[in-house]
């Protein structure tokens, strides 16, 4: 899978114009090693939010789950990006119509609470939907993917399911989260979805 990101960021509102890498609250300028101390930061923030889960309001918790998980990393975690992001020529949603985008999901999430629990596979073609949206919305600068898995992650155990979207040394759930995700392809994601998710026993 392609990782080519492009930013319309005339102002670095993010990156370091000396460094080339993102501003962090721990002034790391190496690449490698604000990735490995970035990843052990949020995996001990992912951690917390399995022993004390955030009950999920509405599309605000996505705000507050990226809040948690990068809240030692940068300034602005849990906050809109400001900046425009595209990948592999795709651009994801224009930041200046986030509020529709919004109450859109709110209403997706509204209706995923209607669908009885044991609809499992009502649910997982709703919670794809609800995915799809949250990815093509890409609220953030940085950390988009971990802190929409961890929001359907979330929204399963509301129903008493468990669904782990990123599990270790799985490289074929990790190629087709990916597909479904870049190719909004909502039908390998539920597929996927509706092969993970069990019961919560």
């Amino acid at each position: 899978m392609s990782n080519s990101y492009k930013y319309i960021d005339p102002d670095y509102s993010y990156i370091d114009p000396k460094t080339g890498i993102l501003r962090n609250l721990l002034d790391i300028s190496d690449p490698e090693v604000l990735l490995f101390v970035e990843s052990s930061a949020v995996t001990k923030r992912l951690l917390e939010l399995y022993e004390n889960p955030i009950k999920i309001r509405g599309i605000d918790s996505l705000f507050e789950i990226h809040r948690h998980l990068f809240q030692d990393i940068y300034i602005w975690a849990g906050k809109k990006r400001v900046v425009e992001i595209s990948k592999d020529g795709k651009q994801f949603f224009p930041t200046t119509y986030f509020d529709n985008a919004f109450s859109y999901i709110d209403q997706l999430i509204d209706e995923y609470r209607k669908i009885p629990k044991n609809n499992k596979r009502k649910l997982a073609e709703k919670l794809a939907e609800i995915l799809d949206n949250v990815n093509y919305l890409h609220p953030f600068r940085e950390g988009n993917g971990r802190a929409q898995r961890e929001f359907i992650r979330l929204l399963a155990l509301e129903k008493g399911l468990i669904l782990n979207l990123n599990p270790p040394d799985n490289i074929s759930v990790y190629e087709r989260y990916m597909k479904g995700t870049v190719e909004s392809d909502v039908t390998t994601l539920t597929e996927l979805i509706f092969e993970l998710i069990t019961d919560d026993k």
